[in-house]
Parts: C-alpha cells; sequence; structure tokens
C-alpha cells in the first residue's frame, strides 16, 4: 500500500470517528485552508536586516546561537522563504521590519519610502502572498538609551514620529498595491533598568508621539495601525512606557488594533485568556504568536496547552474575522527555514484542532448547565486522530507529509546556506 493511501484510508476513519461528534471534517479544512498566517521575516537572518550601516542588534531584544546559513541579503531572504512556504500548507502573509528594505545606500530610519520596498512589493504580489509591516524603533543611535517615541529629547522623539509617519505610508502603499489591508506594528521598547522617578510622563510623551504619527486618517482597506504591549525587557526590566494597560486604552480610545505577544506577560500570563475580554472594547487584534521560556525568549512555536489555547479561542469565539494571527520567534541555534516551518506548521495544526471541536455542542452543553458533559468531551478531543486529518490536508495541499519536509530543508542547506558565510554582503 502506497503512503498517499495509507493516509487516504486514516483520514476516511478519522472523519468517522468525527462525525460521530458532529464534526465536519471537510468543512474545517476548508475553513483552514481560508487562514493566513503572517509569517515573521526576522527569523531569517536574526533580526539583522539590509541597512547598509547595520550595527548589533540591542534595545531589548536578543537573538541567541550561531547556526551557519543566515540571509545576508533580500534575496537570499526571499530564497529562504521561498522553500519554507512550499513546506506550509495554505496561502500565508509575510510580515516585514522596515530595516529589511532595500537600501542602495545610507538611508536614515525618518527617510524610507515605498521604493525602498518595491522589490518585497513586486516579489510577494508575484506570487499571491500579502504584506504587513512594522517600523523599527531598535538598534539605532537614536535609541542608545532606551527612548525614542517616549525620548524627552524633542529632537529625538521627532525622528522617531517621522519614522513612523513614513512606516504608515510604506504600509499603505502595500496594502494598495495587494488589494488589502497591511497591518502595521507598532512595537517600542522604550523603559529603564531600574525603578523610574515618574512612570507618568514618559507615557504622556509617548501617547502625544503616536497621536501626531497616527494623525492622518489612512484607508483602512489599505492599512490597519496595531500597537503593541511589553511588560518587560532586556535594560528595561523595571519599568516599560507601552505597557499592557497603556495600550490597551490607547487601543479604544483611538480605534487601533491591539496587538498582544505571547512572551509579553508574567510567566504564569497567557494570552489565551486575554483576547475575549480584549475583543469586547477593541475592533481587532493581531497576535504575535511565540514561545517565552521563563523570560520573553521567543522560541518556536511547539504544539503547547497554550497554542492550542490560544487556537481555542479564536474559535470558540468566533473571532476568525477579527483575529490577525502572526508568529514571532527568532533562534539562531537551528537551522532557519526549519525554525519557520516547524512554528507555522505548528500554529496550523492547532487551528485545525480547534476547527474540528464540537463547539456548538461543547458551548450547549455549558448552557445546559451539564458541566460534566462538557469536560468529558473535551478530554476525549485530547486523543481524536487529529494527525491523520492534519496529514491529509497537508498531501491535498502539494506539501510535505509528516517529518517528509526536514530531508528538504536538509538538502537545501546542503546546496545553499551552508556555503553563506557570516559576513555581510551587498545586495
Amino acid at each position: 500500500m502506497s503512503n498517499a493511501t495509507k493516509v487516504a484510508a486514516a483520514f476516511e476513519l478519522a472523519s468517522e470517528r468525527y462525525q460521530a461528534f458532529g464534526v465536519d471534517v471537510r468543512n474545517a479544512l476548508q475553513r483552514l485552508s481560508e487562514i493566513s498566517i503572517s509569517v515573521h521575516c526576522w527569523q531569517g537572518d536574526d533580526v539583522a536586516g539590509f541597512e547598509a550601516d547595520a550595527g548589533t542588534l540591542g534595545d531589548g531584544l536578543a537573538v541567541t546561537g550561531n547556526y551557519p546559513g543566515r540571509a545576508r541579503t533580500a534575496d537570499e531572504l526571499r530564497s529562504d522563504l521561498e522553500l519554507a512556504y512550499s513546506l506550509i500548507p495554505g496561502k500565508h502573509r509575510l510580515n516585514l521590519h522596515a530595516i529589511y528594505g532595500e537600501f542602495s545606500g545610507p538611508v536614515d530610519r525618518n527617510e524610507i519610502d515605498v521604493e525602498h520596498f518595491q522589490g518585497w512589493i513586486d516579489w510577494t504580489n508575484d506570487r499571491g502572498i500579502k504584506l504587513d509591516f512594522n517600523p523599527s524603533y531598535f538598534s539605532h543611535p537614536n535609541a542608545s538609551d532606551g527612548f525614542t517615541l517616549s525620548h524627552p529629547d524633542a529632537g529625538i522623539r521627532q525622528f522617531w514620529i517621522d519614522h513612523g509617519i513614513a512606516c504608515r505610508k510604506i504600509a499603505a502603499a502595500m496594502g494598495a498595491a495587494q488589494g488589502g489591508p497591511c497591518v502595521n506594528n507598532f512595537w517600542v521598547p522604550d523603559g529603564f533598568k531600574d525603578t523610574p522617578a515618574s512612570r507618568k510622563a514618559p507615557r504622556e510623551r509617548l501617547a502625544a508621539s503616536l497621536d501626531e504619527v497616527f494623525a492622518e486618517d489612512l484607508p483602512r482597506d489599505q492599512t490597519l495601525d496595531a500597537v503593541e504591549c511589553k511588560l518587560f525587557g532586556i535594560g528595561s526590566e523595571s519599568y516599560v512606557v507601552g505597557s499592557h494597560e497603556f495600550y490597551m486604552g490607547y487601543a479604544m480610545s483611538r480605534d487601533k488594533v491591539l496587538c498582544l505577544d505571547a512572551g509579553h506577560f508574567h510567566p504564569t500570563e497567557v494570552i489565551s485568556d486575554k483576547i475575549s475580554s480584549a475583543l469586547m472594547y477593541v475592533p481587532e487584534l493581531l497576535l504575535h504568536v511565540s514561545r517565552g521560556v521563563r523570560w520573553d525568549s521567543d522560541h518556536v512555536v511547539t504544539y503547547s496547552d497554550e497554542l492550542q489555547a490560544i487556537m481555542q479561542e479564536i474559535v470558540r469565539g468566533d473571532y476568525l474575522d477579527r483575529v490577525h494571527i502572526g508568529l514571532d520567534f527568532f533562534d539562531a541555534s537551528i537551522n532557519r527555514v526549519a525554525a519557520w516551518t516547524i512554528g507555522t506548521r505548528n500554529a496550523l495544526k492547532a487551528l485545525l484542532a480547534a476547527l474540528l471541536e464540537p463547539t456548538e455542542t461543547l458551548q450547549q452543553l455549558e448552557r445546559d448547565g451539564d458541566l460534566t458533559a462538557r469536560l468529558a468531551l473535551m478530554e476525549e478531543q485530547k486523543t481524536m486522530p487529529l494527525g491523520a486529518v492534519w496529514d491529509h490536508y497537508c498531501e491535498s495541499m502539494g506539501v510535505p507529509v509528516g517529518a517528509e519536509w526536514l530531508e528538504k530543508v536538509r538538502h537545501y542547506e546542503s546546496a545553499v546556506t551552508s556555503h553563506r558565510s557570516d559576513e555581510s554582503v551587498a545586495g
């Protein structure tokens, strides 16, 4: 019996099991095929970017590991992404940071323009991939003391305000070119290493700066502004200006998308519990699905309890049209294309598991007060034949089944990435 025949037979048996709980497997697969995850470019080059005078990563960010073969140019990064997308079922987005423009010479952050991202716009349009974007408020001399939009120096604040304005225009151009909104996410790492004398003043400056950045109304069918909170960072352990409460209030009062990052809270605090509460008050959410280990360390997404809980909340709350799912991790200790593949496939697998739940049955049992049956059915779901449905989905989408993708990554590493040096090259 061929492998394809085995996959088909296992899928039919799995479908019967799910049907017994009232779940239409083919409908779940159709819904999954319509969901796009925003794949983050920065896993491919360790958040280095392509600025002509790119310096050392800093300002609350660190990438650990020295696995060879990181992308050094936009063309190398696009080549790596091509392989990753070919191993992931479905059609997915690409999330770019502002430092990934294609610059022919020194261009400061407040001077970037659409022309520096035209190569990305053309490349993604040719492949039917949609873009998301991010200003880059880190790894720059004007962020060297840990402050940008909340800086006490008005000149430095204005520099970063101008950067944000430029990024909004770039995001709008991306959205216009792709015929759908580009989510433009603002993460500002400003904060103090030790206890501040005034928590108020930097937050007042940050709010005022953001208001200037967002002063121009741009079409929501071209770009959506998102704001991202954080509990602490490297060098800002005691105080981050843009806390959860700050950005929750800002998003509510300014009608912005709120970004929740899975690594930006206390180690025992989870974003799955925040989704339904936040969506009562903000129009949409952006999720940065990551995996913090003891701190915001952005490990590759694994098929964890919290990953499953995040996807369950999105599906159970019927939020698929209000939640933008993106990934955010950067691991330089393993093959970078493999990291993309593992993390994105796990996110999709967890989404599939949530779509295969008998959601209406579970919620009806809850409404009826039959909590015994609710718990019993939830526990039964944990050993349902998800893997057989996932394998069928991968095969139907023309991507490798099981761990077959790993051999393609190894071949690419041998033929391509292993020949790259650690030095940057001209783009």
